[in-house]
């Protein structure tokens, strides 16, 4: 007789594939770094082989209230930040906190859960609103996977705060303990998911952004950024970095302000941008950034290795957020002028290896697959982890090459 073949086996017409776990996150377009934020942690999450669906809270509002809402604040912040600064004291505690919580856990909460299909297994949030609702809707049962907050500020105000979230994602010690303090459940400090173009910052890579920027090489660049809506006083800020520091070139970043960028550049600053899709080069660039929120850029500027200050900042989180990065030693407090000439000046030295700051913390994926038993897929984030080490430091070795001025303003 023949010998016996083993063929390998067809897959039957009924035969799938297992079905990925899914993982829902949801935001809000208020601003830009809730947003970032889950953008990047999504990317992560689909690459450990996790289907990801994104949602923006404002849209499970009804009607327009979602644009009322964030009409409402940035009018705040750009016409009367005074009473953006009274609105956040006044909601700053557990009974106000649960008013808006049911509020808008009637105006949102059952397209929330209809967000949710039953196959999910990861739920995110990154907006305290959407938080407080996924809250009230795991006390009541509507919700049964775990409901994790991933606060994306330095302070922790009590809308982010709930006994009924499963746990609470800081991105360093100090929120973490604000965090405990406001009775939060399951506090965790993560390692902040940021862009992976925000390498740390060599001599290479300074000179190849400012080659492509078209920046002087022995220049001293001060960046300031007021975040997406270019809020804050910014000219103000410009007038006295040059007063503190003549030998000092701003570089602002207004982002969708137009109106802001126009008054810089009749005004005589020759470095005012619009929105900027490569920050990373700007900050490889930059000797020092400027900022008044303690957003996301802070987080994008510590993996790029640029030092921070914090001055003029905006009423409400902007305050609470610099006196954390203050006790954090993230980013220096300058709460006066006259601080400020001193401050740049430490800043702009040449800094040492114990002066770099860091924020280590639990990576969040392997936290968010572990807590939805899919630890299995620790191996594949992992893997794809060490791959972009090895991308980031490839791109430092081809800096050099890439030294042609490019556009890249929006």
């Amino acid at each position: 007789m023949g010998r016996l073949l083993r063929l390998p086996m067809q897959r039957r017409a009924g035969d799938q594939l297992p079905t990925p776990p899914r993982a829902v996150i949801v935001s809000a377009s208020v601003g830009a770094g809730h947003d970032a934020v889950a953008h990047e942690l999504a990317e992560r999450l689909e690459e450990a082989g996790v289907i990801v669906d994104r949602h923006d809270f404002l849209d499970l509002l009804p009607g327009p209230a979602g644009r009322i809402l964030v009409g409402s604040y940035h009018r705040m912040l750009e016409r009367a930040p005074w009473s953006w600064k009274l609105l956040y004291g006044s909601l700053d505690n557990h009974r106000m906190m649960s008013m808006q919580a049911s509020l808008f856990t009637f105006l949102a909460g059952r397209r929330m859960k209809a967000i949710l299909p039953g196959d999910t297994s990861i739920v995110v949030s990154t907006y305290p609103l959407a938080s407080q609702v996924l809250g009230r809707l795991r006390r009541s049962g509507r919700v049964e996977q775990r409901v994790h907050t991933y606060l994306t500020d330095f302070s922790v105000h009590a809308l982010w705060t709930s006994s009924d979230i499963d746990a609470h994602l800081a991105i360093h010690q100090v929120p973490a303990a604000q965090a405990r303090g406001a009775g939060c459940a399951g506090v965790q400090v993560i390692a902040p998911v940021v862009d992976r173009r925000f390498t740390s910052v060599t001599p290479r890579l300074r000179r190849a952004a400012r080659a492509r920027l078209g920046l002087a090489q022995d220049a001293r660049l001060a960046l300031l950024v007021g975040g997406s809506w270019g809020a804050g006083e910014i000219e103000r800020t410009v007038s006295d970095i040059e007063a503190a520091d003549p030998g000092l070139t701003c570089i602002v970043v207004c982002g969708r302000n137009e109106t802001l960028r126009e008054r810089l550049l009749a005004a005589g600053v020759r470095h005012a941008y619009g929105w900027v899709d490569d920050m990373p080069s700007l900050m490889h660039a930059s000797d020092v950034l400027v900022q008044n929120a303690g957003g996301m850029t802070v987080l994008e500027a510590v993996a790029a290795g640029l030092p921070v200050i914090t001055y003029r900042s905006i009423p409400g989180h902007g305050l609470t957020n610099a006196a954390a990065l203050d006790e954090a030693g993230v980013a220096t407090w300058v709460r006066s002028q006259g601080e400020l000439a001193a401050a740049l000046a430490r800043a702009v030295r040449p800094a040492d290896a114990a002066e770099v700051v860091a924020l280590p913390g639990v990576d969040v994926v392997d936290l968010l697959l572990d807590s939805a038993d899919l630890g299995h897929l620790t191996v594949r984030a992992a893997s794809v982890r060490a791959a972009a080490d090895h991308a980031a430091v490839a791109v430092e070795h081809l800096a050099d090459q890439a030294t042609a001025p490019m556009e890249y303003v929006r």
